[in-house]
């Protein structure tokens, strides 16, 4: 099976102003990861998906579960963007969670702390 170069793929990150979030940012530029916009919330996000020509090949998602929409925010993306892979990166491991994030088609779910360059690594050759 032929490995893909995640050097070579594109992300966008919606997540909240966040330090740690900064630093995984900083981490994958360093590593050749071609961040091409980063939004505050999933409204701005898609705000800055559809002014863009290329989209991104992962959109990584911090979520914020206290917005009570996020979930509602959350299929109206994938309804926009059906075929964009989607990372929801999060603290909270929650079962009903995470089967909403599966039923919505997210192709990984990373909790803060894991390694995200291995999750984009996973999506990008389908593991």
């Amino acid at each position: 099976m032929e490995t893909k170069d995640i050097n070579r793929t594109t992300v966008g990150f919606i997540n909240d102003k966040s330090p740690i979030m900064d630093l995984i940012n900083n981490d994958l530029i360093a590593s050749g990861v071609d961040v091409i916009f980063r939004s505050e919330n999933i409204m701005e996000g898609n705000n800055q998906l559809s002014s863009l020509k290329t989209h991104p090949d992962i959109c990584i998602i911090d979520l914020d579960f206290f917005d009570r929409n996020v979930m509602k925010q959350l299929r109206e993306l994938r309804s926009q963007y059906p075929t964009m892979k989607l990372i929801a990166h999060s603290d909270m491991d929650d079962e009903k969670v995470l089967k909403q994030l599966f039923g919505l088609d997210f192709s990984k779910y990373v909790l803060i702390g894991e390694d995200i360059k291995k999750a984009i690594d996973g999506v990008v050759n389908g593991r």
